[in-house]
């Protein structure tokens, strides 16, 4: 049985993470700052990766920067932002050669830790601003990616349904900000924001490899050390809405498929003792091909060009998408709620729910064949307060049974339909 072998030390301003696994042949450091989901905020921080792959201090340009990457046998950093529940996470990641397994005797992880944190902490920097040209082209940068998501009509009917759905709660907030706040964005003022996360976010700084011939307490030492300037209490426990009404929402644009997506609250979380069962749940409604969704919207009525579901297990939502022709909408929410009914009744047999179970268990230990797919296991633990093992997550997803299962679906509850149609309600095809 695989299990992460992870110490957590408190360092100065933050968290650090030491996973020693001999799986990898390579070094992987992440770092994750969060703060809670803001309107006034959400722009600036999803500009900020981008502007800070850019160039560093000592590496004022991007091909200067890359450059100092690959001097280190091709060292590969990145940077990105996500929302877990209602809070706003910035990752980067770095993956560099693992000293143990080259014949060069030059401390290539020190350099490599040296530079992480100067992609971090020592960003290019001119009279208290970030380069403008840079600012301004990495704002037309993140401003295609926001229209590439308007353009991905299934991400945006997604995205529709919950601005809708979670409208008066933070995580209706779009991760990759807004266009009209974008223009409005100065070099000055994104590094005064920038300032406010390096010196208040909280940090978790995670570091995963092979690490049994090296002293990585040591080299780390004080190098990530950070004077706080005021410790941010970040209060996720926010209440979940009680639903009175479910919210019907068509909207019309010129297209050919129609986007039929639902929203529901499960009223379970990730650290929740239910969770396991959510994830069984989630396989046998529409969580992978051989789901009812599938099956009986795709397969057996021909209704759909996909239907699946996943959840959010921060937030305690799951969304259910299907691509479907305009002119079949009646049927197709009619077949679709009609799963969801037979969960309810326990109209499922074992051979599902030892199927279900096996796919989710194969999944999760995909996910940890990965190296920021285990950080990304641990860190959800870590959002979550939760301190569930490997072993005893998969020992819990075995224990579901049938009742588990009718006692989850029956808790959960839909909130909004959404149907993004075309104009007239017919196919312009």
């Amino acid at each position: 049985m695989i299990e992460l072998n992870e110490e957590q030390i408190d360092k100065k301003g933050y968290k650090l993470h030491i996973v020693n696994s001999k799986k990898f042949k390579t070094v992987h450091i992440t770092a994750k700052f969060r703060c809670l989901l803001k309107r006034e905020t959400v722009t600036k921080r999803a500009l900020l990766p981008f502007v800070l792959q850019q160039g560093t201090k000592r590496y004022t340009t991007s091909n200067a920067f890359r450059r100092a990457l690959d001097d280190l046998y091709g060292a590969v950093l990145s940077m990105d932002g996500t929302k877990k529940g209602e809070q706003h996470i910035l990752t980067a990641r770095m993956t560099i050669a693992n000293q143990n397994y080259l014949s060069d005797q030059h401390n290539i992880l020190t350099d490599g830790l040296n530079l992480f944190k100067e992609a971090l902490f020592a960003p290019n920097v001119i009279n208290n601003r970030f380069d403008p040209k840079v600012v301004e082209r990495e704002k037309q940068t993140l401003k295609q990616k926001i229209a590439a998501i308007v353009d991905d009509k299934m991400h945006y009917a997604n995205m529709r349904m919950i601005d809708e759905m979670c409208k008066e709660e933070p995580y209706h907030l779009h991760v990759h900000g807004y266009p009209d706040d974008l223009e409005r964005i100065t070099a000055e003022e994104l590094y005064s924001y920038y300032q406010s996360v390096i010196s208040e976010d909280p940090l978790d700084l995670y570091v995963l490899g092979d690490f049994e011939s090296i002293d990585i307490k040591k080299l780390i030492g004080n190098l990530f050390d950070r004077d706080l300037s005021k410790h941010l209490d970040l209060d996720i426990s926010s209440e979940t809405p009680v639903v009175n009404e479910v919210k019907d929402i068509i909207e019309e644009q010129e297209l050919q498929q129609g986007k039929l997506h639902f929203g529901y609250r499960t009223h379970t979380k990730y650290a929740d003792k239910d969770y396991p069962a959510l994830q069984v749940f989630n396989a046998i409604f529409g969580g992978f091909p051989s789901s009812k969704l599938f099956i009986n919207v795709r397969e057996k009525n021909s209704l759909a060009y996909y239907a699946a579901s996943r959840f959010e297990s921060h937030k305690g939502l799951l969304f259910v998408f299907s691509g479907i022709a305009p002119t079949d909408y009646d049927r197709a929410k009619a077949i679709i709620l009609e799963q969801m009914e037979a969960m309810r009744e326990g109209q499922f047999t074992e051979a599902q729910i030892d199927e279900a179970k096996r796919l989710i268990i194969n999944q999760y230990k995909e996910t940890l064949d990965d190296p920021f797919g285990m950080t990304e296991v641990l860190y959800n633990q870590q959002l979550a307060d939760s301190s569930r093992s490997v072993s005893e997550f998969i020992d819990a997803v075995e224990s579901v049974n049938h009742q588990a299962i009718v006692q989850m679906a029956n808790k959960i509850e839909l909130d909004t339909t959404y149907f993004l149609t075309a104009k007239g309600g017919q196919s312009n095809a």
